[in-house]
């Protein structure tokens, strides 16, 4: 073909491009007249698309480009590059000076002793025992594990990082509302059995909790979590869309395939004080594993009944933990209008659960574990201040496994492969590699927690207290955490 065909062949396939970007936008032109569902296309046929278009890439191009470091939700970029390079093991070290502004009235501000514990004389924080008096005591042996993540909102190669890096770091696993899947048992990890409404991987046929099923699920795990309710959807139960409800997911939930996983929002056999305390007895004495619940706070008169029922019933009622989830905490998929308006956020509610457990004389018996955007070890370090005993994380090793915060957990579409069933999806989150970049991440926030501790001249975490941390009220003022939530008188 000489230079002259080549031209004439060019022509003519150009010719025919232009033809059918002419047709296809004629007929792009004709179906925005004709629908009637938005006016700007209908009234702008054709541009008026760029509109919705530009609107799905607002949220990318605000995330990489235009949002300062600290100003994103629900977290900003300095606080997911931390977590990165923690997780990558190359340390939480930045140079030149913080961009975190102490003017900021809530900013966290840990009180440095004039002479820091020595090098020599550091130690770890030591393991805490949860239910000591149970058949089965569960001695943890870490601060920060990790917060209930179901398998179905989480894929199968996730799961199994988790699980893997988890035994490597030493902490626990919480396996969400899903059930037990092969996946959470892979790496060998401590495992914490929760019992959402449904009672999914613990419920017979009928869907009523099974002694048998709990029997042969205790055989595997540390300790079992009633769910009453989780930050981001309080008064909602657990939401699994169709098209993430796969066969495994299925047979290990026992629901039917291909059809919403969507339990009740509460457990429809827990009305009451009463009924809670006797499902926790019921599971206690079956299992013979401590047993605790999960629960969000709207304002002190829940725990202050629950204190009021367990003192009736004697203090060996009492659950062996409460998992505190703060209202700003996060879910795969919720309705927007529970994420952003019910359950008090964890900085009110924190302190009022563990005043009123002193108050009532409960707060030896009952181990505190907090939960609810605690990703850094700053934020540990303050729920330990303000008397937690554990924390939970569920988001922060999702960023250590590689989430980039695309917000589209709940569309299967997930593009880092963390919560999708996309195979080809899937196939981007490597077991092995993520796995140690879980059991970086948590090793580094148990050390900084102490790094923390040693700068405030303490010999380990375990010994923060309220006086030990301010909270910037205004520029240039903050208050000691102990003047803002005084400790109340302890109960006779």
């Amino acid at each position: 073909m000489n230079a002259a065909d080549m031209m004439n062949w060019l022509v003519v396939v150009m010719g025919w491009m232009a033809g059918i970007v002419m047709l296809a936008l004629f007929l792009m032109f004709i179906q925005d007249i004709l629908q009637k569902e938005h006016a700007v296309r209908r009234n702008f046929p054709v541009l008026g698309r760029m509109r919705y278009f530009l609107e799905r890439q607002g949220e990318y191009f605000r995330q990489y480009f235009f949002a300062h470091d600290r100003q994103e939700l629900p977290f900003n970029r300095a606080t997911r590059a931390w977590i990165y390079r923690t997780s990558k093991n190359l340390g939480g070290i930045v140079g030149f000076g913080s961009t975190n502004d102490l003017r900021e009235p809530g900013s966290l501000i840990f009180v440095n002793a004039p002479y820091a514990v020595l090098e020599e004389e550091r130690q770890p924080a030591p393991p805490l025992t949860i239910g000591p008096q149970t058949n089965k005591p569960f001695v943890a042996a870490k601060i920060a594990n990790i917060s209930g993540m179901s398998y179905g909102a989480v894929s199968a190669p996730a799961v199994s990082a988790l699980s893997r890096g988890a035994r490597e770091a030493g902490v626990w696993m919480n396996t969400g509302e899903g059930g037990l899947a092969p996946y959470h048992l892979e790496g060998g990890c401590d495992i914490v059995f929760q019992i959402g409404t449904a009672k999914y991987g613990v419920r017979d046929h009928e869907g009523n909790l099974s002694d048998a099923r709990l029997r042969e699920v205790a055989q595997h795990v540390r300790a079992f979590e009633i769910k009453l309710a989780q930050g981001a959807k309080p008064g909602r139960g657990g939401v699994l869309p169709a098209v993430k409800v796969t066969e495994e997911i299925a047979r290990i939930r026992g629901i039917p395939m291909g059809q919403p996983s969507d339990s009740p929002n509460r457990h429809r056999d827990i009305a009451n004080d009463d009924d809670l305390l006797d499902m926790i007895a019921r599971v206690r004495d079956v299992t013979g594993l401590p047993t605790g619940i999960k629960t969000v706070l709207g304002s002190e008169a829940a725990i202050v009944s629950l204190c009021e029922a367990i003192l009736r019933r004697g203090a060996d009622s009492a659950p062996d933990f409460i998992t505190l989830d703060g209202g700003d905490g996060g879910s795969g998929a919720a309705p927007q209008v529970l994420a952003d308006h019910v359950g008090l956020p964890l900085n009110e509610a924190l302190p009022m659960l563990v005043d009123t457990l002193i108050e009532a004389g409960l707060r030896e018996r009952v181990r505190i574990i907090a939960s609810g955007k605690l990703v850094t070890s700053a934020r540990i370090a303050w729920a330990l201040c303000l008397g937690a005993d554990f924390t939970v994380t569920a988001r922060g090793f999702m960023f250590a496994l590689g989430c980039i915060q695309s917000l589209q957990c709940h569309q299967n579409t997930c593009p880092t492969g963390i919560t999708t069933h996309n195979p080809k999806l899937q196939r981007g989150l490597v077991v092995e590699d993520k796995a140690m970049r879980v059991a970086n991440y948590a090793r580094w926030i148990n050390i900084e927690i102490d790094k923390l501790a040693h700068a405030c001249g303490l010999p380990n975490a375990r010994e923060f207290r309220r006086c030990h941390a301010r909270i910037v009220q205004s520029a240039g003022h903050s208050v000691p955490m102990d003047v803002l939530h005084p400790y109340p008188p302890i109960s006779s």
